[in-house]
């Protein structure tokens, strides 16, 4: 299967699921040690495509939109009367992130990286700048 990229092709399969969430997890071990202390109880899930239902309630018409979910209470708002909650999800969504890859020859690796530290800014409910320059401390 080839698979087309702005300008080039790149031959072989589609990164699969088990490979995305690697290199999200190898995004997560490169944070500083001030932000994974706070990550051990965080569930990373990827799924093929977000459900309708959060589509719906992200006012989001295509599955492709969403590359990724962060299901959850910031850290700032957590308190001890939270026992019992779900613990916070992450989701990245394989096909949104290889149509967006496959769109804008944007790096893999470094496209899982940016939607993985977006994500984890809104656990800690970072700024978009914040979030941008956590993604520079790891990104190569």
């Amino acid at each position: 299967m080839a698979i087309a990229m702005k300008g080039q092709e790149v031959m072989g399969a589609a990164p699969s699921a088990d490979a995305i969430e690697a290199q999200a997890r190898a995004v997560i071990a490169r944070l500083p040690a001030q932000f994974r202390v706070h990550l051990g109880d965080i569930v990373l899930a990827v799924e093929e495509y977000a459900d309708e239902e959060t589509l719906a309630a992200m006012g989001i018409e295509h599955p492709l939109d969403l590359t990724g979910l962060y299901h959850g209470r910031p850290l700032g708002e957590k308190s001890s009367l939270d026992s019992g909650a779900l613990p916070d999800r992450i989701f990245l969504y394989r096909q949104a992130i290889l149509a967006e890859w496959c769109e804008t020859g944007v790096r893999l690796d470094d496209l899982v990286a940016h939607v993985t530290i977006h994500e984890i800014g809104h656990h800690f409910g970072l700024s978009d700048d914040d979030m941008h320059a956590l993604e520079d401390a790891v990104t190569d």
